[in-house]
């Protein structure tokens, strides 16, 4: 059984995160601080370390040089990119930032495992992609997500992932990671829409001293700190122009140049970068560089929306009951047949993400661990059916109008005449199943 030591100086994030690892089929021995954690490892052989940055002796960093060998996940409530950089550059083999779900959780430390054995036992041409990645379902569309995903992570190219919000893009992206030639190696993400326009180039790039106010000390940027693996862009559409030019450099020479920097300095990294937007449309308006762009897409995977996989709904659903049951100390968590109906007839626009709050609330506001419809905060069971028929007719239009005037307006002019933005046009398309012809 795998052992994992898990240092954490709050009582209640040790019992909750011990309890779900356990009924993962983990061994978890406790420790809450630097000190104790040391008489752990004395007495134990542990195979992973999961530790807080920030804990009442020191810093979680400080056991990785003392325990060079063992593979180190640290854990962090200050959530910026320099403690994210310094504990990769300390020698942890990833990190993941409170709070953090558990999905999250276990993806990252199936990694981590995979990770310190990787050149010992490297992967096997076409090894099977399955649920241990967070990819749940057996629906045709997942089925074949997931033979992309096999094919896409034996290659060291670019991949363009796209699909709406909540679709799970960033666990494809773990995915990739975790079957590729650089498994052992960082998995850095970054979502480029929380990062303020002003200061995007020093967070990716890094600068030098003294480059601008404020800049004490040289600094380094997550595309370095990424350098030997692989960096994850999430929402690439919202990069500033300015970035996406030095972005477009990175992946044609090899090189980045700090702010403020003289030199450039040679960089090894595979991107993967996903975006919910329409690039294509972007390019039309300049928001979004045509050269970036194909830089980007020489390989693309599209996530399906849930909608598209109905005939997962019950394994996704008993999937997160199970790993909420866990957090919250509940079992025997039940839906009765009409809300799991009802759930399978709902449009789910905000796809996975959204079904697991959906559940999440239904946990907490549920008596007797019975869930019913009300509990899950969806649409009000008498509007249900209006709604329906309405968003039925209002679809209908949308498709025949598209269908009529593409060949002569552009995406701008078919957005204008429907009163939407071009993103929800291009939105309304994917759910559509309209490609731009």
């Amino acid at each position: 059984m795998t052992r994992i030591l898990l240092v954490d100086d709050e009582a209640a994030i040790r019992r909750a995160v011990r309890r779900f690892l356990e009924h993962q089929g983990f061994e978890v021995a406790l420790a809450e601080d630097l000190s104790s954690a040391r008489e752990q490892t004395r007495r134990t052989d542990f195979d992973l370390l999961l530790a807080d940055l920030r804990l009442p002796d020191g810093e979680g960093t400080a056991l990785i040089g003392e325990y060079p060998r063992l593979p180190t996940v640290i854990m962090t409530s200050y959530a910026s990119v320099a403690s994210a950089v310094e504990a990769m550059k300390s020698g942890a083999i990833d990190y993941i930032a409170k709070p953090f779900d558990h999905d999250a959780l276990l993806l990252t430390l199936r990694a981590a495992l995979r990770s310190s054995a990787h050149h010992r036992h490297p992967p096997a041409p076409g090894v099977a992609v399955g649920e241990e990645q967070g990819l749940i379902g057996e629906s045709p569309a997942i089925a074949t997500l997931r033979q992309q995903i096999r094919k896409v992570a034996a290659a060291d190219s670019t991949v363009l992932i796209r699909g709406e919000s909540g679709t799970g893009k960033e666990v494809a992206a773990r995915a990739i990671h975790a079957l590729s030639p650089r498994a052992g190696q960082p998995f850095v993400p970054v979502n480029c829409a929380s990062i303020p326009e002003g200061l995007v180039e020093a967070e990716l790039f890094g600068h030098a001293q003294g480059a601008y106010t404020g800049a004490v000390k040289a600094r380094t940027g997550l595309i370095e700190s990424a350098h030997g693996g692989v960096l994850f862009l999430d929402e690439i559409g919202e990069l500033a122009p300015a970035a996406q030019a030095r972005l477009l450099r990175v992946l044609q020479e090899g090189e980045i140049r700090p702010v403020g920097a003289n030199q450039a300095r040679r960089v090894d990294v595979r991107l993967l970068a996903a975006t919910h937007r329409d690039l294509e449309a972007m390019i039309d308006t300049g928001e979004f560089r045509a050269d970036l762009y194909y830089r980007l897409r020489v390989l693309e995977l599209r996530i399906p929306p849930l909608r598209e996989r109905r005939e997962d709904m019950d394994r996704l659903v008993d999937h997160f009951l199970l790993e909420l049951g866990q957090r919250f100390g509940t079992t025997g968590l039940t839906l009765d047949a009409d809300t799991r109906r009802r759930m399978h007839a709902y449009d789910w626009p905000g796809n996975v993400r959204e079904l697991k709050n959906a559940l999440e609330r239904a946990v907490v506001l549920s008596e007797d661990n019975r869930i019913d419809w009300e509990h899950l905060g969806l649409a009000p069971a008498a509007a249900e059916a209006e709604a329906r028929s309405r968003s039925a007719t209002l679809n209908a239009y949308f498709r025949r109008f598209v269908i009529e005037n593409q060949h002569r307006m552009n995406e701008t002019e078919l957005a204008r005449a429907l009163g939407i933005s071009r993103k929800t046009l291009w939105e309304r398309r994917q759910r559509e199943n309209l490609p731009r012809t």
